[in-house]
């Protein structure tokens, strides 16, 4: 059973993962490409952004777990099982990373942007299919009449330019890098507890 093959393997292809997390967040604060947002995030980025679900769940929570993961293949003492043993800590870490960043990810797209919209009476900052100023269902109801199934109400924003297209793109790549990371933790906690019980492969010395 090739357990510290498979956790390199892992190890490895977390990396890409934690890489696209970070950058997708990082340009989620400049939504529509415009760099006015992240000067005034408290009124112009949503806290989906703000928590930064990809820099720190997607990113830094994998990319640590990652680095000592694809390390863990190595030859070590007791076969290292203390290896495989500590890959399964690693890995629930990681995983844990994934869910902050998979359920941020999934809250942002389906809340909406942050956008400049008339709300009947002015334009104001806010979240217009989260308030349901569209006539549109809530989070708590999403079904086939959310915004997102209803591109003739994405006008409704003013500025940022395109902030509805840019929203759903984005936050999709990063609630798919987030999954991704996650099924490999888990796959990783469960190739751990192999490991701890048969050990790494070893090549036979004659």
């Amino acid at each position: 059973m090739c357990t510290g093959k498979c956790a390199k393997c892992i190890g490895i292809s977390l990396f890409p993962f934690c890489l696209v997390s970070i950058v997708v967040n990082v340009i989620l604060l400049f939504p529509g490409w415009d760099t006015e947002p992240v000067q005034h995030a408290s009124e112009q980025l949503t806290i989906e952004v703000v928590y930064l679900g990809g820099v720190v769940g997607g990113g830094l929570l994998v990319l640590i777990p990652a680095i000592h993961i694809q390390a863990t293949g190595r030859e070590g003492c007791c076969n290292n099982r203390c290896g495989m043993f500590l890959s399964i800590l690693f890995a629930a870490v990681g995983a844990v990373g994934s869910l902050y960043g998979f359920v941020a990810s999934v809250l942002g797209m389906v809340r909406g942007p942050q956008c400049l919209f008339n709300n009947g009476t002015t334009l104001v900052w806010g979240r217009p299919f989260n308030e349901n100023i569209t006539g549109l269902t809530d989070i708590k109801d999403f079904n086939d009449e959310s915004y997102l199934f209803h591109k003739d109400v994405w006008d409704i924003c003013t500025k940022p330019k395109g902030v509805v297209e840019f929203n759903i793109i984005l936050f999709s790549m990063l609630l798919t890098s987030c999954a991704m990371s996650m099924i490999l933790c888990i796959i990783q906690m469960v190739n751990g507890l192999f490991g701890c019980l048969c050990g790494t492969c070893l090549k036979n010395k004659d």
